[in-house]
């Protein structure tokens, strides 16, 4: 048995003394970020603690490390806080300002999208040049982002390279176009991606859309030249690859090598986030280390030395990271690379863990804001599971077994091993003797060590993956509401296919550029890896238990895991009792993120009324008094928006976890219209809710699209009518409209709305959907008095008419209606009409999520807490 003194099993601070510098460096960040101080506060900080540990070296060794750190842990806060005071500067773009015209350079190339036969579209990233507007032109330097939208006539059918429409601009070039400039916008909830801080850390401060007549392209270039070659590359390489796979297969192999998504639709990347092997798509640590296993591979094939091998693999992944441009994942991943390469040449084999903080430390003081990035955490968090539990943990299992198959047929070399690993190999051997009575000579030994070896290879694998699946379930629960339960037979599938198709894809592209016919074996081999992974991944995406979502876990639970992790980490490397004792621990706390339910965040004995911002839509939730949940409608884009933002996937459901709820009792189709419905296939996915509730049943193909997924769930469509009264969670339910005859079919939905009036006690709230005047005249005849009224039409001129604000008399409204709407809502005279009645009114596009509590006597409102 191995002594506990060594240092191998030892795991402290003082013995991996990067790996705590750059923890406490994190928790200086952090410090920075939420407590705020001066950044004097944090100078003197450290040279007091920087000072004081140099006195106590010598006397005190400990205390002056503890000290250091501590200076450490200042200098995180400092440099956070010196990032905050320079992150200063308005922009100079003319925003909301109408049609501006800009001068600009494309700053990488555009991706462009045929959108059926008759539309087309291209993002592109552009630095502006001048910016013209109110009859002035100024000089100004600033990153947008900007759609170029078209449209092709009958009689241009069949242009395919020339005119503006079809031109996809390259990095570089120069271009003049008209378009209304704004601000990037965050939906104003709990829980809701920081779309500005994204667009902010590529250099992106507006957003823009034009159509493509309207684009002028203009001669000349402006950029950078190693740019502009690193560009040239990319395409040379994407051009490469549609030559030799087929557009589907070739839309992979760009996604796995290049980092390029653009060509693979959302239903696509779904599979593989449902089976936990997302990773497979991206260019992430697992393609660098793919890439330095074959540069070692190939140069030790090669007989060349350690160290020169090496060197040549360090700056292959290094130009590989350059390439690809998909910025910190990639660059992390080689740099930990660098790092175990430099610690590989110093046979500092046990330095692992000192190496990830050396690794995190530097990334950290480049950019301290990549700390709050889910994509830092979990690479993080993955390596140091790896490195810190995985590795020790083969180190005490199968990596013994591994090692003694080495010369099986010498006896001699037993006596150099552990009695228990002596005794397999002349267990081996035996069983060797008797296979070798059927097949003769010395080849039983060799095929059975073989076996053998692949077998613990497998094992090895298997074991890894289950730790590391383990190990990252509270991070991915955090940051994506997932648990992929099928995460762990997904990738045993597709991490070997992975490394087939990579190997053989590279080997067919470079042989391509010599010629294509010799190319076609590797391309076939990496086709047949891609079918097998694709089809795989495909088939255990569809389980119905291959993707449970969950809502936000408590504090305290984060808490735990995060502190099981830590002692499974410690304790691994102690007495085998010890060890089972902390993985076990893991493994509970896993368990328990995933399969216990989560106690959501209500206001008991309270009907809680809240509007979600989904822009221009509607989705509101209503949690009734015995904590029942009804959501009445999901939001959602139109088609005409060309956009791919899935508002029930990436908006409500990320409201909804972030509250603590992971079911929702009934949900409510109000109308076939997509900006209400839109995002309701995925409410169902995610939610599973018993009932679906639905007024007029409408040939639309929106509508349709939801029942289907209803029926594929087993969610009940109850049909609701004018006239239906029944009670919900302690709460009375009356439905006003839409009536029995009803029968528009979907030529005038917002007729066909379903009308609601909900009560509790002495209070009650009017959810009116998209109703128009007509439906307002009749529901004003059936004294729908409410405390709350939320807005018909998003505040449109057709609706809010003054027999309905009459009738209802509410004290209080709300508008869900998306910022800077084509529409022009909420409309002034409506607006109007609610302040003549002394309504006091919120809108979603102006205060976020708003939510209204009515306790059965008064109703209390309350903006959400917005981070």
């Amino acid at each position: 048995m191995s002594s506990p003194s060594t240092s191998s099993s030892r795991f402290g601070v003082t013995r991996q003394p990067l790996l705590f510098a750059g923890l406490v460096f994190g928790i200086g960040i952090y410090g920075g970020l939420y407590i705020w101080r001066p950044p004097v506060w944090w100078l003197v900080s450290i040279v007091v603690f920087s000072v004081s540990g140099i006195y106590l070296a010598r006397r005190r060794g400990a205390f002056a490390f503890v000290l250091s750190l501590a200076a450490l842990c200042a200098a995180g806060a400092l440099i956070i806080e010196v990032g905050k005071a320079g992150g200063g500067g308005s922009s100079l773009l003319p925003l909301d300002e109408g049609e501006v015209s800009i001068t600009a350079h494309a700053l990488a190339d555009g991706a462009y999208a045929r959108e059926g036969a008759r539309e087309t579209r291209q993002a592109l990233d552009v630095e502006t040049e001048e910016v013209s507007y109110n009859g002035q032109t100024i000089p100004v330097r600033a990153g947008l982002r900007i759609g170029i939208y078209g449209k092709i006539s009958a009689d241009d059918s069949e242009q395919t390279t020339s005119g503006p429409i079809e031109h996809v601009f390259q990095y570089g070039e120069r271009l003049r176009f008209s378009a209304k400039l704004y601000a990037p916008r965050n939906f104003r909830n709990p829980g809701a991606f920081d779309y500005r801080g994204y667009l902010t850390d590529r250099g992106i401060s507006a957003l823009g859309s034009t159509k493509a007549t309207e684009v002028e392209w203009l001669p000349g270039f402006s950029g950078s030249r190693i740019k502009l070659w690193q560009a040239q590359m990319r395409r040379s390489l994407e051009q490469k690859i549609r030559q030799l796979w087929r557009p589907e297969q070739a839309a992979l192999v760009e996604a796995m090598l290049l980092g390029e998504e653009a060509f693979m639709g959302r239903s696509e990347k779904a599979d593989f986030q449902r089976s936990g092997t997302y990773h497979v798509l991206v260019v992430s640590g697992l393609k660098v280390g793919i890439l330095a296993l074959l540069a070692l591979w190939l140069q030790r094939g090669l007989r060349i030395g350690r160290g020169p091998a090496s060197v040549v693999a360090l700056f292959l992944i290094a130009g590989y990271a350059w390439l690809t441009d998909v910025g910190a994942p990639v660059w992390r991943a080689t740099l930990m690379f660098a790092i175990y390469i430099v610690a590989r040449l110093l046979y500092r084999h046990k330095a692992t863990l000192n190496a990830i903080g050396a690794a995190a430390l530097a990334l950290l003081v480049i950019d301290p804001r990549q700390l709050s990035g889910a994509s830092f955490q979990l690479s993080f968090a993955c390596v140091l599971i790896i490195a810190g539990i995985a590795m020790p943990l083969l180190e005490r299992t199968l990596h013994p077994y591994l090692r003694s198959l080495q010369n099986a047929e010498s006896t001699g070399y037993d006596i150099a091993l552990p009695p228990h690993l002596a005794q397999w190999r002349i267990d081996l051997r035996m069983i060797a003797g008797r296979l070798g009575r059927f097949l003769g000579g010395r080849s039983p030994l060799k095929l059975l060590v073989l076996g053998t070896r692949l077998s613990l290879t497998i094992g090895e694998f298997i074991l890894m993956s289950t730790v590391i699946q383990a190990g990252l379930v509270l991070p991915m629960v955090i940051y994506f509401h997932r648990a992929t339960i099928v995460a762990l037979p997904a990738n045993v599938l597709a991490v070997p296919l992975t490394e087939l198709v990579m190997v053989s894809a590279i080997l067919s592209i470079a042989t391509g550029y010599i010629s294509l016919s010799a190319a076609k074996i590797p391309s076939f081999i990496a086709g047949v890896g891609l079918n097998l992974m694709t089809g795989a991944i495909r088939w255990v995406s569809a389980l119905h238990f291959a993707d449970a979502r969950v809502a936000t876990p408590r504090l305290w639970l984060a808490i735990a895991g995060t502190a099981a992790l830590v002692f499974a980490m410690i304790l691994v490397r102690r007495r085998p009792l010890l060890a089972i004792v902390g993985l076990s621990g893991m493994t509970i706390c896993a368990f328990w993120v995933i399969a216990v339910p989560s106690r959501p965040n209500v206001h008991t004995g309270t009907l809680e009324v809240t509007t979600i911002d989904v822009g221009q839509g509607d989705s509101i939730l209503l949690v009734t008094p015995q904590g029942r949940t009804l959501l009445v409608d999901a939001g959602g884009m139109p088609q005409w928006m060309h956009s791919e933002l899935d508002i029930g996937e990436d908006v409500v459901s990320s409201y909804l976890w972030s509250r603590g709820f992971d079911h929702l009792d009934a949900v409510v189709a109000t109308h076939a219209h997509a900006d209400h419905i839109g995002g309701m296939q995925s409410i169902l996915a995610n939610f599973h809710p018993r009932e679906l509730w639905l007024g007029v049943d409408s040939p639309a193909p929106e509508l349709q699209a939801v029942l289907k997924e209803a029926k594929h769930l087993g969610v009940s469509v109850v049909s609701r009518k004018a006239g239906d009264e029944f009670e919900m969670g302690g709460t009375k339910v009356r439905i006003l409209a839409p009536d029995l005859d009803s029968a528009n079919q979907g030529a005038h939905a917002n007729d066909d709305c379903i009308v609601m009036k909900v009560s509790f006690g002495a209070t009650s709230v009017l959810l009116e959907g998209d109703a128009e005047r007509a439906a307002e005249r009749k529901i004003a005849e059936e004294e729908p008095q409410a405390d709350l009224l939320k807005v018909a039409h998003h505040g449109s001129a057709t609706s809010t008419i003054p027999d309905l604000l009459a009738a209802v008399h509410p004290r209080f409204a709300v508008i869900s209606v998306g910022a800077r709407n084509v529409y022009g809502h909420p409309r002034a005279e409506v607006l109007s009409r609610l302040e003549d009645a002394n309504v006091a009114t919120y809108r979603t596009d102006l205060d976020g999520a708003v939510s209204f509590y009515l306790d059965g006597r008064q109703v209390i409102p309350r903006l959400a807490t917005l981070q």
